[in-house]
């Protein structure tokens, strides 16, 4: 009888743990979810924002064109290259209209 009882306890503890164990696994899970969740909404906004920027510095249909198609392409990093380029392109014909 005693056998029953220790067996019953220890299928009882093995139960326990085994929830405990999930609802760990659970809580993590959330967490990772709430994470790329997280990043998502700032990959969202860094897009927007960079779009909004593309529309600002691009003074032609061929250069926003040519910046979407790096973004998509190429990755953000070389979008924002490329942009920084047009406007450093951009700075000097300013200066050197402005020398005439």
């Amino acid at each position: 009888m005693t056998l029953t009882l220790d067996n019953h306890s220890q299928t009882s503890q093995t139960r326990e743990s085994s929830l405990t164990k999930a609802l760990r696994q659970i809580q993590h899970l959330n967490s990772k979810v709430t994470d790329l969740e997280r990043q998502h909404q700032d990959y969202v906004r860094s897009q927007q924002n960079l779009i909004s920027a593309i529309a600002e510095i691009c003074v032609s249909p061929m250069q926003e064109i040519e910046a979407l198609r790096i973004l998509i392409c190429q990755g953000e990093a070389e979008c924002r290259r490329y942009l920084r380029s047009l406007l450093i392109n951009q700075k000097k014909a300013s200066i050197k209209k402005e020398g005439r």
